[in-house]
Formats: structure tokens, sequence, C-alpha cells
């Protein structure tokens, strides 16, 4: 009887997830191009764009700026360009979403 080998990993041939859309299939709601408003446009740029990259142009904005309080980090003090997109003066990363759908279509 051979002796087993110890440290010999297992293969397996699970499948891997994808992330993109099979072929015929629609995108999911982050890949959708949506247009962005006015307000919105200032900061991520006109034409069409996916919600996800809407998000991450706007943290690249925060974050270029210093916009985040720094004693919250979860805290955005909005600078001119961003009020007109929150509607007000300070909003958290949480709310921030919420005021990003409104001002896409």
């Amino acid at each position: 009887m051979p002796a087993k080998k110890t440290g010999e990993a297992k293969a397996t041939t699970k499948p891997k997830a994808t992330t993109k859309p099979k072929d015929g299939s629609k995108p999911n709601a982050l890949q959708k191009p949506l247009t962005p408003s006015a307000e919105l446009a200032a900061i991520v740029g006109d034409g069409q764009i996916a919600r996800g990259e809407v998000v991450s142009k706007v943290w690249d904005y925060i974050k270029s700026n210093n916009l985040q309080n720094p004693e919250n980090k979860r805290e955005i003090l909005a600078d001119a360009k961003l009020e007109k997109v929150f509607g007000k003066p300070k909003a958290t990363m949480f709310e921030m979403n919420k005021f990003l759908a409104a001002h896409l279509k």
C-alpha cells in the first residue's frame, strides 16, 4: 500500500463567479448607462455613465478636494458643486447614494 503524501492540495473544479453579464443578458443596475444632471455633470463629466462609475468619480472628487470631515470620515462637507447635488452643506456617506440617484436618469 503506498504511503500518503502530506501537504498535497486537493484539486477542485468549482466554476468561478463572474461579474460580467452573459451574452444577451441585461447589465445590472451598477452597469446601466445613465445621464447625469447638469449639477452632477460638473463633477463627473457629461455623457452617459454607469452608476458605479459615478460613485467612484464622486469619491475621487471628495478625496482630491479634502471634503471629508477630519473628525468623522463618514461625513462629507460639501463645497459649492457638491452642495448643488446634495441640497445641503453636509451629508453622510450613506446619504450620498440617495442624492446621486436623484441626479441620474
